[in-house]
């Protein structure tokens, strides 16, 4: 995952609007304070923008394979018709090994998503307990600084508190200094003892087809 901070990161425009549900309250209204859901099925456009600035801010906005049609049948969506105001995931649909994940959406006062994080489950074998994998987590450039970035990780532990998890983890880049120590400063921990791996594309194809 890339979590970004400065942290907390940032997004374009799209013209693309999907059409609200009758008696939907409409997200461009007005409210006391920011809102974190999850994501509906109409927040797909806003959600590859926020996926596409975070890639080009690390410079690899060509390999980007994210599209609407993919992210709809991937993520696991709360109703167009909910009215809810702070997460559940008890409403959204149920994940499964082809639709593995969930998103948080924030909304500013104004109405306008400004941040997510994108995430999935995971599982520790020696605790035996569920966790959650931070995937990507970006705040709009323009709404950094208000709190955002830690609004959404503080969403997320409930989560991992209350389905009585036992860690809420993610990666990020060597370099982002600042993001690092201000993870610190919440109570992360620095795991320098591992070294991650991956195997795709090409890799992935030979890799199961091995033992042939």
């Amino acid at each position: 995952m890339r979590v970004l901070e400065q942290i907390f990161a940032t997004g374009h425009s799209q013209t693309c609007h999907s059409p609200r549900t009758e008696g939907q309250p409409s997200i461009s209204n007005m409210s006391a304070g920011p809102i974190v859901r999850h994501a509906r099925r109409e927040d797909v456009p806003a959600i590859l923008e926020l996926i596409r600035e975070l890639a080009d801010y690390e410079h690899e906005l060509s390999s980007v394979e994210a599209t609407e049609e993919k992210l709809l049948s991937t993520i696991a969506f709360a109703p167009s018709s909910s009215t809810a105001t702070v997460p559940s995931a008890e409403e959204t649909e149920s994940t499964s090994s082809a639709k593995p994940a969930r998103c948080l959406v924030l909304l500013s006062p104004s109405g306008t998503p400004a941040g997510i994080a994108l995430y999935f489950y995971n599982y520790s074998t020696w605790r035996a307990r569920p966790g959650i994998y931070l995937e990507d987590l970006y705040v709009k450039k323009s709404e950094r600084k208000k709190g955002y970035g830690k609004r959404l990780l503080v969403e997320l532990a409930k989560e991992v508190v209350a389905m009585d998890g036992g860690r809420l983890e993610w990666s990020v880049l060597k370099w982002n200094e600042p993001s690092i120590k201000f993870y610190e400063s919440i109570g992360a921990n620095m795991m320098s003892e591992w070294v991650g791996m991956r195997v795709d594309g090409e890799g992935l194809k030979k890799l199961a087809a091995l033992l042939e």
